[in-house]
């Protein structure tokens, strides 16, 4: 029995399974990351708690499957267990991660250079209004299919190299190395013998040219950064060298699979061809179209990335990002109080038949797609005397659905398509009442599978079809059992109704 081992490095934690030819979970492990917010629109993850966090990860799904991780790079059967793994016996690592999140480090040490910049860090959006202002925007789309904004990677890796004292001088001389997550992952996990990414990561930081799969001198001028810091683009089911040096894990285990989440996600979906669409709800909410071998600019607020086709070739895809997705139930935790855990919020927001005429827009990190307004703030409008714990909690998770269906929206009109159904998958899409909630907006069905962690799946099957296990993604069996589908159940007429309310509360946001 072929064993794969997941890594799925995320932005509010890192989960791993172990996964065997069947895609049946034989172990899970998780690990919470925490987040940093030094300032205002400051997001920062320190580079060194995500590897701590992916080693624990990994610990505890060998444990879960009947391995004892143990010092010095060794793995072993737990208590002489009989027919339990080995860790030596793992055929393969992918890897899947938070995507445009910035990691510049020392070659020599491993050592991060400065606090790693996350996906939801606005820092940079004065710089990107500046260069917006100098009319390069559209030359920069048409090689990347990206926005000039402070989510994606070049800006980022540009504050860093002003801002931290003689780290340009340094990255110039060759001595700093530069990667999102995956890259970081793959650097240690291989005791620092790959620099390496895939198409789907390098696609997400303003210096990839997606019609010509290759770094762009021109862009790196653009932004100030040295080509000499920059990975080196592999395949992403392909060869990233194997691991050395791991604690709990023997040498020379393949990585042989890289995507970013949301890719992996539509992998994971079996959305390998034109119109497979996805939504996963997670700290914020992605939603990927696959449009085959056809690179699609968008009209309608969205851009365009490098996606996989069935053998993890690339290929590509419209993608609309929603920055503030489950975290707006987080927020109802942390920030206000309203509940004491996130698993308390569908019964609260059940308790009412509505929002009682509330709407919450939370841009509390500036607004994605398809409005692009990373300067707007959170507005929470239609209170009353009469708004209770659960208006709140029931406008917190509409908020999610509302955000979706604007970007299904302006999916479908730069497809020229109707989309017939979603599929969707992530921590959040584990609540029935949203999904309901979705179908109700959307007036399509919402399918969710079994498996919600399609992302870890994703980057399993990747590094599985890299290793030779499989030789197409239709060739995994995936189970269908245990899939649910959640029909719309409101009239047309109110559907229209809360859109207008939604609609109206964004407008009051933007103007």
């Amino acid at each position: 029995m072929k064993r794969i081992l997941a890594i799925d490095q995320g932005t509010t934690g890192t989960t791993v399974l172990l996964l065997d030819e069947r895609a049946h979970i034989l172990g899970r492990g998780y690990a919470e990351l925490p987040q940093h917010f030094p300032k205002p629109g400051w997001v920062e993850h320190w580079g060194e708690e995500i590897w701590e966090t992916t080693l624990r990860a990994i610990e505890e799904a060998l444990r879960a499957a009947g391995i004892e991780a143990q010092a010095g790079g060794a793995a072993s059967h737990a208590d002489g267990a009989p027919g339990a793994a080995r860790a030596a016996a793992i055929d393969a690592i992918g890897i899947t991660n938070q995507r445009e999140t910035t990691i510049l480090w020392e070659r020599s040490s491993s050592r991060p250079v400065a606090p790693a910049i996350v996906w939801q860090d606005r820092r940079t959006a004065e710089r990107c209004a500046a260069l917006r202002r100098k009319g390069i925007e559209g030359a920069v789309r048409r090689k990347t299919g990206l926005r000039l904004d402070p989510y994606f990677s070049a800006t980022k890796v540009e504050w860093m190299l002003r801002n931290v004292k003689g780290l340009r001088a340094r990255a110039a001389r060759g001595e700093i190395a530069f990667g999102t997550v995956d890259s970081w992952l793959v650097w240690l996990l291989t005791g620092g013998a790959v620099h390496a990414t895939d198409p789907t990561n390098a696609s997400r930081t303003l210096l990839y040219d997606i019609r010509r799969g290759r770094w762009d001198p021109a862009l790196a001028a653009t932004f100030g950064v040295p080509e000499t810091i920059l990975p080196e683009v592999r395949r992403s089911a392909g060869e990233f060298g194997a691991t050395r040096g791991v604690p709990g894990l023997p040498d020379g285990i393949p990585i042989r699979g890289i995507a970013g989440d949301q890719q992996a996600a539509l992998f994971g979906q079996g959305c390998v061809a034109r119109g497979g669409i996805k939504n996963t709800y997670g700290t914020g909410c992605f939603l990927m179209l696959h449009t085959g071998s056809r690179l699609l600019l968008s009209r309608s607020g969205l851009i365009s990335t490098v996606a996989c086709g069935p053998r993890g070739e690339p290929a590509y895809a419209l993608e609309g990002s929603v920055f503030v997705g489950g975290a707006a139930v987080q927020w109802l935790r942390d920030g206000l109080g309203v509940i004491q855990s996130a698993g308390e919020v569908a019964a609260l927001a059940r308790s009412v038949p509505d929002a009682g005429g509330t709407v919450l827009v939370p841009a509390f990190a500036g607004l994605g797609a398809p409005y692009w307004r990373p300067d707007a703030r959170g507005l929470w409008s239609g209170l009353t005397r009469g708004t209770t714990r659960a208006h709140l909690a029931r406008a917190a998770l509409e908020s999610i659905a509302f955000q979706t269906r604007d970007v299904v929206a302006a999916m479908e009109k730069d497809a020229r398509a109707r989309v017939r159904q979603l599929r969707v998958d992530g921590g959040a899409a584990a609540n029935d009442l949203l999904l309901q909630l979705q179908a109700d907006l959307l007036g399509i069905p919402i399918v969710r599978p079994a498996m919600l962690e399609s992302t870890a799946l994703g980057a399993a099957l990747l590094a599985g079809i890299g290793a030779g296990i499989w030789e197409r993604r239709e060739d995994v069996p995936v189970a269908k059992e245990g899939e649910r589908v959640f029909r719309p159940d409101m009239a047309p007429g109110v559907r229209r109704a809360r859109i207008a309310e939604w609609d109206a509360a964004v407008k009051m946001l933007l103007r």
